[in-house]
């Protein structure tokens, strides 16, 4: 496997360029159970399907892909994305963390980068998501890294079979508190 092409530093995490001999992983990692039920999808997604998007996405000016590193032994523990609207400068994020690196506190700090990237670096005035009510671990670590309540979306997902609403929580710069990876990584 290529080695990470290094973005953005942060404590224990760093966001990295995705590589493309990272897919098999990545696409293991889409498919998990639990990657399944916290997105509210129902089916996998083939092999076939996945590989053959991979050069759209790698080129797409609406897409901004980024590999969590984890520091200590550069080993890949996730993904996070900005679907970024050129029109309005907003954002919707989305994230995934291994199933194999769930619960070691990866979520809050790869958040935080990509936040820091999207308000300092990529021009984005809000960044928003939507997370399954259920899902409470990524609800506190979207907390903690800044994000705040915007809405809820009644009976529009699904939890283990059964439809659940989707919490709405946005991000604004002035929200985003805290040392900043992107100017130390400057000097400034």
């Amino acid at each position: 496997m290529s080695e990470p092409h290094i973005l953005l530093d942060g404590d224990r995490l760093a966001l990295s360029l995705p590589r493309q001999d990272m897919l098999p992983t990545y696409h293991r990692w889409e498919n998990h159970p639990g990657t399944v039920l916290g997105y509210g999808t129902q089916m996998p997604q083939s092999w076939e399907t996945r590989s053959a998007g991979w050069q759209g996405q790698a080129g797409s000016p609406v897409r901004t892909a980024f590999e969590v590193v984890r520091r200590e032994d550069m080993r890949a523990v996730g993904m996070t994305v900005l679907y970024v609207d050129q029109a309005v400068r907003t954002s919707e994020y989305v994230m995934l963390i291994a199933p194999e690196e769930r619960g070691k506190g990866y979520a809050t700090e790869a958040t935080r980068l990509t936040l820091d990237w999207a308000f300092r670096l990529g021009a984005v005035r809000m960044v928003w998501l939507k997370v399954l009510a259920p899902n409470g671990a990524a609800v506190r670590a979207y907390g903690k890294a800044g994000f705040r309540d915007a809405g809820r979306l009644r009976n529009s997902g699904y939890w283990l079979g059964q439809p659940v609403d989707e919490l709405l929580m946005d991000a604004l710069p002035e929200d985003f508190v805290g040392p900043s990876a992107v100017t130390a990584a400057i000097g400034s």
